[in-house]
């Protein structure tokens, strides 16, 4: 328990410190990119490379893990040949196509940037997903730091880059132009992201090496590697499912839209306004580290229904204290993206809201995993990702990005309500639903009366809505949170 704590953790804190290092780039992108319909570029192509890696992975990651901890599996390196074989050849095969067909794939997909942005990309997301199986490895070994250290390594080289190429580089080259010009295109623009994608990938796959060479020196089990696929098909389709639900909105975009200028432009507007709401997201990523663990563990004690409740109580909590925090400074918030992107700003309470949906459903799901019922998830993610599809193509070319949005609420919200009513006659847990009732009707009524309130001053606006954020802290204490009960704080409160 005390190496699963630690290895928690580990992994845990590298994944949400690169999540928030990536996102604090978004200041320096909406800046440099006045154009958004650069930024749309980013936009779109990253919402293809996140549906690729879970395409051309195929779920083999759980199958890797499901297959080399068995116990008559008295041959573990055979297991990891055999998926780093499958992999690693479906990789090769898809760069290998690329290279062949990059125009007609280019003109499929509508995309009318410059062809080397596209073909970067995709290159980078076949190796990327080749390197999904040795930092698998890593983790089935207990190598836990060189996981996290390899990647925060990718994370900070990316960071460094960006700043050089897109920021030092451009103060350079407007002082001393004879010194740069052999490497350095100030026309380049939005490619210098691309370029430091394959940088950062390539040092990646190089640190990752020695990580291999118990895959390369085993030989693969063709018998094995078909059971392996067998297995990991189902949990690619629920795979596709789940990404196309986060990701539909960014790759259906531009194909909606006769005018790929314009779509580019609203597309980045949407891309960069969604960052703001990522502070939710991070959130529930914490959350869910913290709370897997804890569940799976409760499960075999008494009394666990009434944890689940009482987590799923606070989970809301905290949640809406947090929707709150954001939308009553976003006076201040704002300029964490460049001024172009301000009329995109209204996405940010419905991407909100449609997370904390999602945060919820995430608190629900636990009921069809528990009693190892999980076909419903695939039920659930594959209805969310009809809907979603549904209501962008039938409303974006008339609402713009405001459709995606939308689209993201009422998906995540329709899965909650699955969930929750499905779950409750499968699996019921008493949840607090008075509480949870009363702390959203508070939480609307707070956010109406502060958004709405006709208060010219921003100094006094921000100060109104802070008291009203107050108002929310004190009904948390007084009610569900007694400061008193906490360690080292309950005896400074009487």
């Amino acid at each position: 328990m005390k190496r699963l704590a630690k290895e928690t953790a580990v992994y845990g804190l590298s994944s949400i410190i690169g999540r928030f290092l990536n996102w604090m780039l978004v200041p320096m992108y909406t800046r440099v990119f006045t154009d958004t319909g650069d930024f749309g570029i980013v936009t779109n192509l990253y919402g293809w490379v996140a549906l690729l890696l879970v395409l051309l992975t195929c779920g083999m990651e759980t199958g890797f893990f499901r297959f080399i901890n068995k116990k008559e599996e008295k041959e573990p390196m055979r297991v990891y040949a055999s998926v780093m074989t499958w992999v690693g050849g479906l990789a090769a095969a898809f760069i290998i196509l690329v290279l062949l067909f990059l125009h007609p794939i280019a003109s499929a997909l509508e995309y009318h940037a410059p062809l080397e942005f596209l073909g970067m990309m995709l290159v980078v997301t076949a190796i990327d997903a080749f390197c999904c199986i040795p930092f698998a490895y890593l983790r089935y070994a207990g190598q836990a730091y060189r996981f996290a250290g390899l990647k925060l390594l990718n994370i900070f080289l990316n960071i460094f880059l960006n700043i050089f190429f897109l920021v030092i580089c451009p103060y350079l080259y407007a002082r001393i132009p004879e010194a740069m010009n052999w490497f350095y295109r100030p026309d380049y623009g939005v490619g210098y992201v691309f370029l430091t994608n394959v940088i950062t990938t390539g040092v990646t796959f190089l640190c990752l090496i020695p990580s291999m060479r118990p895959g390369f020196q085993a030989r693969p089990d063709w018998k094995l590697q078909k059971e392996i696929v067998r297995y990991s098909f189902p949990i690619l389709i629920l795979g596709i499912a789940g990404i196309f639900n986060q990701t539909a909105d960014k790759i259906l975009f531009p194909l909606l839209f006769e005018d790929k200028v314009e779509a580019m432009r609203q597309l980045g507007i949407y891309g960069a306004c969604f960052k703001v709401a990522v502070v939710m997201v991070m959130f529930i990523q914490a959350f869910r580290y913290a709370y897997e663990p804890f569940i799976f563990a409760k499960n075999k004690s008494e009394g666990n229904t009434k944890a689940y409740s009482e987590a799923m109580k606070y989970f809301i909590i905290f949640s809406l204290v947090i929707f709150l925090g954001v939308m009553f400074y976003m006076d201040i918030i704002k300029h964490f993206v460049g001024s172009h992107y301000y009329e995109g700003l209204q996405v940010v309470p419905i991407v909100m809201l449609g997370e904390f949906f999602f945060g919820i459903y995430f608190n629900l799901s636990f009921w069809y995993k528990l009693t190892d019922q999980t076909q419903w998830g695939a039920y659930f993610s594959i209805i969310g990702c009809v809907a979603t599809v549904a209501i962008i193509i039938l409303f974006t070319p008339a609402y713009g990005y405001m459709a995606c949005a939308w689209a993201s609420f009422f998906c995540n919200l329709l899965m909650m309500l699955l969930s929750y009513f499905i779950g409750q006659k499968k699996y019921p847990i008493p949840y607090d639903l008075k509480s949870a009732a009363l702390y959203t009707g508070v939480t609307a009524g707070l956010y109406v009366v502060g958004m709405y309130a006709p208060i010219e001053s921003t100094l006094f606006r921000l100060g109104f809505r802070s008291l009203l954020l107050g108002v929310y802290v004190l009904l948390m204490i007084r009610r569900d949170l007694p400061l008193r009960e906490l360690p080292y704080v309950g005896k400074y409160f009487k």
